[in-house]
């Protein structure tokens, strides 16, 4: 039982310094002990009600009165983004300051502007919650309870204290002991006016060394091992052990991946960011998506970390995202809705129809970030849900996305007994035997003082206003730490930044001679960790498995000769023999004859890019041509139920294109990523421009002909509900190569007596300059479906083929179908067989400009890796290789 005989109050700074009192002093069984900061005290003191203006609450009140308060000369930025966080900053210093903002209100506009904003802002606030000034006032009113209530007084590991709180302490002086127990750290020189206690020590006398290294990073590594080297050599145990920086924002995100790296319990005295955690990360994704709008990535990412139990994906049946199409971007709420229309029961893996929720949630996720309160409360829940609401109190909606990164919480870890890593003030008023320094750079340590955001140093003196600085306090803190650390200090500097700039030393460092030059790539006395370890250890590295297979591939690369790592497999291997098995298209035999390599990463390896969550600036080459191919499909359609192409004058072309246009740009909107609104108005101008030459362009006209638009044939599946020729399922295959293949083509006329076909493929790029035939194997589709119309038709037909490019009227026809045929024949025969023989090595088009696989190449492979190794695969492929040289 607490008696007033051993009641006594210690006063700290700190969270961290309060717990490690606690511990102590529940290790020694003091009983009545009181362990709290001068507020707290105050705040005990005052009794009754009071308790002081937290910040949650100070921001609360403050977002709440800013639109309805006149504020003056803030009256034009007060709704701005970042005035709640600057409004309660300059508060808290004046507060702190004993500033009377009413009393000078007549001093200056700007005062008077802060006066009433302060005024609101007490009139918002809950009863009992009040100023420091006001707490120290009726704390002074029941000081002669002092000694009952506090009992004696220490004051522990604090170098300074507020103006507000000063007169409180000087009465307490007359009512109970009060003792300043500093130890070896300095005292303010007003202290020796109170009738104080002051308690001093001797500094100790530490080990102190300097060492640089190449960037943060680096310092963020050589401080993990050099934790780690303490606690296995047991010179040191975890609770010893302190990292410390002036502003530790440079470094989180560092340590915090070394942490998880080290397996080390390295406790973020301060907190770790709200978003490296999945509540933190919740709440990120639905932030994202309010203030930078709709896309496919962002509902998907949403869905992922908010479909919870309670949450309104919940219903949703497993897998349901596969109803969304994958290169639809979804970036409007519009194009939302035209999925949503298309949807029926049968598209959702359960056959439930979900659409009326679905189409309930992008509803209210377009009601975008001034809605956030509500939607936040019906896509998040527990601690998700906290942090949104604390967000929204930190700062307007507009910037959740920039609130939520600012916002921190604790790590969990227990300090008492884990390695801390911490601002310089927590632990110059918390010391530990060992302590490394870092971020000793100019401008970093000490920081440079800065005026407040909202009252200048003209309208009240920054001394006045501040009068501990954070240049001052960092200093006082460097002192306090080289003061208090009895075993070792290690201070360490970058030599760079991250975008390779020199950093300066901090001028609290020693001669830079005296300083330790620490290599990016030295090795470490100690490893933090397995990967670590093994780059300390060249020998054991190397003899790992993945290290042979990682440093045998490197070598390999680098040599002229092919090797296995260049794609050398074994003869008849069963996945080149399941790819060439099976139905082939134009496309996939270009890419067999012209990057083996490439055809099996993409059609038997299953590689692909990576899809970009960004909206393209303007469509690519491939996408451009789509969009005019289902153009001219939609198009001709059009124009052959209305009596056909060859009737057909110009202006029923025009209409026939403007109508095809619109219709395939709401659909494309729906499915795939477009640019900005009036690039894309160009590009679907573009596009009707195209369509138009491509559909009257003046050569030959045959009799009475029909016209078919993208004529799927070789078992691919039709692209419309037309008439089509032939049935499109019957298999075509090329003569002598025991290839089959399949495909659309993009226009075919039929004579109306069916003895003349002609084969037409459109290109929207810019011609070549001279005629081309097979062009080095990259041109097949004409000769291919030439011959593919010849087969389903019949020998008797005449057909005709040319490639068109309507950007600038030229058409290419091909002169001997049937001995472009017979060359193409003998190319990929021997293809097959150099594939079947397991050499799946490059070939011209690997790693160029246009080859969507180079990702998996090795780095700069057009300019390096391939000129190294396509003379040795072009003497590898023998007569398959010819065919890069046909005209």
């Amino acid at each position: 039982m607490t008696t007033l005989s051993n009641r006594r109050t210690i006063v700290a700074h700190g969270r961290l310094a309060m717990r490690e009192l606690r511990l102590d002093a529940a290790r020694q069984r003091r009983h009545g002990v009181q362990i709290m900061s001068f507020e707290q005290l105050t705040v005990r003191l005052a009794g009754g009600f009071a308790r002081p203006i937290d910040d949650e609450c100070l921001r609360t009140a403050i977002q709440a009165v800013l639109p309805d308060t006149t504020l003056g000369e803030l009256e034009s930025i007060k709704l701005l983004p970042g005035m709640v966080d600057a409004a309660a900053d300059t508060l808290h210093k004046a507060w702190r300051a004993g500033i009377d903002l009413a009393a000078r209100a007549g001093d200056h506009p700007r005062l008077d502007s802060i006066a009433r904003l302060e005024a609101a802002v007490l009139a918002q606030l809950p009863p009992g919650m009040m100023r420091p000034t006001d707490l120290v006032a009726r704390a002074l009113e029941r000081v002669a309870h002092a000694h009952a209530v506090l009992g004696p007084l220490e004051i522990v590991g604090i170098t300074e204290l507020s103006p507000c709180w000063r007169p409180l302490l000087q009465e307490l002086t007359a009512h109970t002991s009060v003792s300043w127990t500093a130890g070896p750290r300095p005292t303010p020189l007003w202290l020796d006016a109170f009738d104080v206690t002051i308690n001093r020590a001797d500094p100790t006398a530490p080990a102190i060394s300097t060492v640089s290294a190449a960037t943060a990073y680096h310092e963020a590594i050589e401080a993990i091992r050099w934790a780690r080297g303490l606690m296995a050599s047991g010179e040191a145990e975890a609770a010893d052990i302190a990292i410390a920086a002036a502003s530790t924002g440079d470094y989180d995100d560092h340590l915090l991946a070394l942490r998880a790296d080290a397996n080390l319990d390295l406790h973020f005295v301060h907190g770790i960011k709200v978003t490296t955690t999945r509540d933190g990360q919740a709440a990120a994704a639905l932030a994202d998506l309010l203030i930078r709008g709709f896309s496919q990535t962002r509902i998907r990412r949403l869905a992922a970390l908010c479909g919870s139990e309670t949450g309104p994906f919940a219903g949703f049946p497993q897998g349901w995202l596969r109803v969304l199409p994958t290169d639809a971007p979804l970036a409007s709420p519009a194009s939302w809705q035209r999925l949503l229309d298309r949807l029926t029961a049968d598209d959702w893996p359960d056959a439930t129809d979900h659409t009326p929720t679905l189409r309930g949630i992008i509803d209210l996720l377009a009601k975008g970030h001034p809605a956030a309160d509500e939607i936040g409360a019906a896509f998040l829940s527990g601690r998700a849900l906290a942090i949104w609401r604390k967000a929204l109190l930190a700062g307007p909606s507009g910037s959740l996305d920039a609130t939520l990164d600012s916002l921190k919480q604790d790590d969990g870890l227990e300090a008492c007994v884990s390695v801390a890593w911490m601002p310089a003030s927590a632990l110059a008023a918390s010391p530990r035997r060992f302590v490394r320094l870092i971020g000793m750079n100019s401008s970093r340590w000490p920081r440079g003082i800065s005026e407040d955001r909202l009252i200048s140093d003209h309208i009240i003196p920054t001394a006045e206003l501040d009068p501990l600085p954070v240049g001052a306090a960092d200093r006082r803190d460097f002192e306090t730490i080289l003061a208090t650390t009895s075993g070792q200090i290690v201070m360490s500097r970058a030599r760079r930044d991250s975008e390779g700039r020199l950093l300066g030393r901090s001028a609290l460092l020693g001669p830079a001679s005296e300083e330790i030059y620490i290599r990016r790539n030295a090795v470490p006395a100690h490893a933090f960790s397995e990967t670590d370890r093994l780059m300390a250890r060249p020998d054991e590295f190397a003899r790992d498995s993945q290290a042979i297979s990682a440093t045998t591939a490197w070598r390999n690369w680098h040599r002229k000769e092919i090797t296995p790592h260049d794609g050398l497999v074994r003869a008849d291997h069963p996945l080149p023999q399941a790819i060439l098995g099976r139905t082939q298209s134009a496309s996939s035999l270009r890419l067999l004859l012209r990057s083996p390599l490439g055809f099996v990463w993409r059609y038997g390896m299953r590689l692909r890019t990576p899809e970009s969550g960004a909206d393209p600036l303007v469509l690519d080459a491939l996408a451009m041509g789509d969009l005019v191919h289902m153009t001219l499909d939609l198009a001709l359609a059009t124009l052959e139920k209305g009596g056909g192409l060859a009737a057909a004058d110009e202006a029923q072309i025009a209409g026939a294109v403007q109508d095809a246009a619109a219709r395939i740009a709401v659909v494309w909107e729906s499915e795939r990523a477009v640019p900005p609104a009036l690039i894309w108005r160009r590009t679907l101008d573009d596009a009707r421009i195209l369509t138009t030459r491509a559909l009257t362009y003046g050569d030959e006209h045959l009799p009475d002909a029909r016209s078919f638009g993208e004529v799927a044939f070789g078992g691919a599946t039709p692209k419309a509900d037309t008439a089509s020729p032939w049935d499109s399922q019957t298999p075509v295959e090329i003569p002598a190569t025991g290839f089959r293949i399949a495909g659309y083509i993009d226009r075919l006329d039929i004579a109306g007596d069916g003895k003349r076909a002609l084969v037409r493929d459109y290109k929207t790029g810019r011609p070549p300059k001279d005629d081309i035939s097979l062009d080095g194997g990259r041109e097949l589709q004409r000769c291919l479906y030439a011959f593919a119309v010849k087969a389903l038709l019949g020998d008797d037909v005449s057909i005709s083929a040319s490639l068109l490019f309507p950007r600038d009227q030229v058409d290419f026809q091909l002169g001997d179908p049937e001995a472009t045929l017979t060359e193409i024949t003998g190319y990929l025969q021997a293809a097959r067989a150099n594939l079947q023989s397991g050499q799946a090595l490059i070939g011209p088009d690997t790693g160029g400009a246009y080859d969507d696989l180079a990702f998996a190449l090795p780095a700069n492979a057009g300019a390096t890796y391939c000129k190294r190794k396509l003379p040795a695969a072009t003497e590898a492929f023998g007569d398959a290789a010819l065919v890069w040289e046909a005209q």
